[in-house]
């Protein structure tokens, strides 16, 4: 076909996609071109919104639609395995975008076992696109739990076995970041999708991840929480002791001005006479000196990573690095106002300090008990108090304007919290939020319109507005509640992540074991002791089974969580096709027979592991 939706497609395409066997069967065997034609049309190509996406060579059709008999006939009439899209998508990348992950799996080991055969320089699955992302890296990103686990489990290398125990080596290579730019980890991290984050607890990922954080990453990380809060400690004394000097005589001031010191100018430095003024002095070499060297960490990173994803990203900092780019720029500018003399830090100075201290929530995600708090904060203040500030500005400038069209004709002394338009604003907030009384003196005549603005501002603003704050502030908590503790461990990794790039490699020991102390190359991989007891799990099968019985599938979906073992396939025991059992002992006995059926099925579930 050569329409712009369905250009390059063949007969062949069509009929490997609706499995006519016996079509395909013929086509090649009157001469069809196996190889050469490609799907290029824009309804078959990988856009957002698009309905299938399987690739654009024959062979890839096939696979998608898992007809083993025809990938058979298509490789031995003479279809390219490696074959890669117009995106640098080999099969195997297709497979991990597809909806059903236990048979693309299938499809992926006979694919794998006939690469095999032609002995590559490279495996199949180490062949990434243009993206730089090979199968096992797309699994991760997309969050394809099944396809990512049957990966790993294809590279590990069992060590040795005895009963229900066994010791696997897994392969750390795309998983560790240690010498990979764009790892596991790496993804895991900057993907928007929850999926990704479970991989998390997947092996060897889990255990990579907590070998990391808990040898080196959390004191690491603790170390610069104290050298940080020393440093703020020290900028704040600094600012609460800054050099201040009594008025002079010709200082001009408003009759409601109490000022009584003002700023020194940099003539000061000249009257280090105390002890304190020489170490107010080294104090403010150090703030400055560690604002530029935040300054120095941070700009850099904006450019490596980019700016919508560093600073837009809850699991890379996001809000955080806002606040400690802005502190450390005050500081300079703070400086450079102190050395040229003009005497405007104030502003810039108040400022500093809220922002400095501030950023000390950063640190809480590395502590399990303040962490996943500090993300409801988060999500509370950029979602709900978002809403409600816009919500609230509407009515507050609406009935401050209406207010001030009265006062602006009465004396700005009589009722000075009225005596312009911008305190009127102000007035107004504060009444909104309950931080003063009703300003109304009855001894003054008030015009009958200013008690119905009142009473107006008053059911809106504080009864109406602020009751939805704190219902909306419910429904996120408990909507954050149920995966804080996913987004802190992301927070977790991307913490350690971090510092690793930090850290010089010498203060950061590579973990695992070397493959060559096995004969296994170069590579390194994770030793991971695994007990798989058949009876606890064909128990917890019974116990899952009967305790959802009942329990509608939606929900099941909505509130199950994965088993983070070797396996993230949960065993539904679902009989919603099936036809109805009015007696429940029948229908308990049906699901025990499904139990049964499933335990044939490979058993990789993961109990009581331990890791070296």
């Amino acid at each position: 076909m050569t329409s712009e939706l369905y250009y390059g497609l063949t007969a062949l395409h069509i009929a490997t996609v609706n499995q006519n066997v016996n079509l395909v069967r013929e086509l090649i065997r009157r001469g069809g071109d196996v190889a050469t034609p490609r799907v290029t049309g824009m309804y078959f190509r990988k856009r957002r919104g698009g309905l299938l996406y399987f690739g654009e060579h024959i062979l890839a059709f096939a696979s998608c639609v898992a007809n083993e008999e025809i990938i058979s006939m298509l490789i031995k009439a003479g279809a390219n395995i490696r074959a890669q899209d117009s995106l640098g998508n080999t099969i195997l990348h297709l497979l991990v975008l597809q909806p059903n992950k236990t048979t693309a799996c299938q499809i992926f080991d006979m694919l794998m076992s006939q690469d095999a055969d032609l002995d590559p320089a490279i495996p199949l699955d180490m062949v990434p696109n243009y993206r730089g992302l090979t199968p096992f890296k797309l699994a991760a990103k997309e969050g394809n739990l099944v396809a990512f686990q049957h990966l790993a489990n294809r590279r590990r290398i069992i060590q040795w076995s005895l009963g229900p125990l066994s010791s696997n080596l897994y392969d750390l290579t795309e998983v560790d970041s240690r010498e990979d730019d764009l790892s596991v980890l790496e993804i895991i991290v900057s993907s928007q999708k929850r999926e990704a984050r479970r991989i998390l607890e997947l092996t060897p990922v889990r255990q990579l991840v907590r070998l990391k954080w808990n040898l080196y990453g959390k004191h690491y990380f603790r170390l610069l929480m104290l050298v940080y809060l020393l440093y703020i400690s020290i900028f704040t004394l600094c600012c609460i002791n800054r050099p201040l000097k009594d008025i002079p005589e010709n200082y001009t001031k408003a009759a409601n001005d109490k000022t009584i010191k003002v700023q020194k100018t940099l003539l000061y430095l000249q009257e280090l006479n105390t002890y304190k003024d020489h170490l107010r002095l080294i104090g403010e070499m150090i703030s400055v000196i560690g604002a530029i060297v935040i300054l120095l960490i941070e700009v850099p990173s904006i450019f490596r990573v980019g700016a919508k994803r560093y600073f837009g990203q809850s699991a890379l900092g996001g809000p955080f690095h806002i606040t400690l780019i802005g502190y450390a720029s005050l500081v300079v500018i703070l400086c450079v106002l102190r050395t040229t003399g003009i005497a405007k830090e104030l502003v810039p100075m108040a400022w500093a300090l809220i922002l400095g201290w501030s950023n000390v929530m950063y640190f809480a995600r590395g502590f399990e008990m303040l962490g996943p708090y500090v993300i409801v904060i988060q999500k509370t203040i950029f979602g709900d108090m978002t809403k409600f500030m816009w919500l609230s500005l509407i009515f507050l400038i609406g009935s401050a304007s209406g207010l001030w069209v009265y006062y602006i004709t009465q004396d700005p002394s009589a009722l000075p919290p009225y005596r312009s338009f911008p305190i009127t604003i102000f007035t107004q907030f504060e009444l909104s939020i309950g931080l003063i009384d009703l300003q109304v003196d009855h001894t003054l005549y008030t015009h009958p319109v200013v008690h119905t603005i009142h009473i107006y501002f008053s059911v809106v603003a504080y009864i109406l507005l602020f009751n939805l704050l704190i219902a909306m502030m419910s429904d996120t908590q408990w909507r954050v509640t149920q995966e804080r503790d996913e987004l802190w461990r992301t927070q977790v990794v991307a913490t350690t992540l971090m510092i690793e790039r930090k850290l010089p490699l010498r203060l950061w020991p590579r973990l695992g074991i070397c493959g060559l102390a096995y004969g296994l190359g170069e590579r390194w991989y994770l030793r991971v002791e695994d007990r798989n007891d058949l009876l606890v799990q064909k128990m917890k099968r019974y116990i899952n089974a009967f305790s959802k019985d009942g329990v509608p599938a939606k929900e099941r979906e909505e509130t199950g969580k994965n088993d983070p073992g070797n396996d993230p396939q949960q065993i539904s025991f679902t009989v919603e096709n099936r036809p109805k059992i009015q007696r429940k002992p029948k229908k308990c006995w049906e699901l025990i027979r499904q139990s049964i059926e499933c335990e044939k099925e490979e058993n990789v579930d993961c109990l009581d592991t331990n890791y070296i």
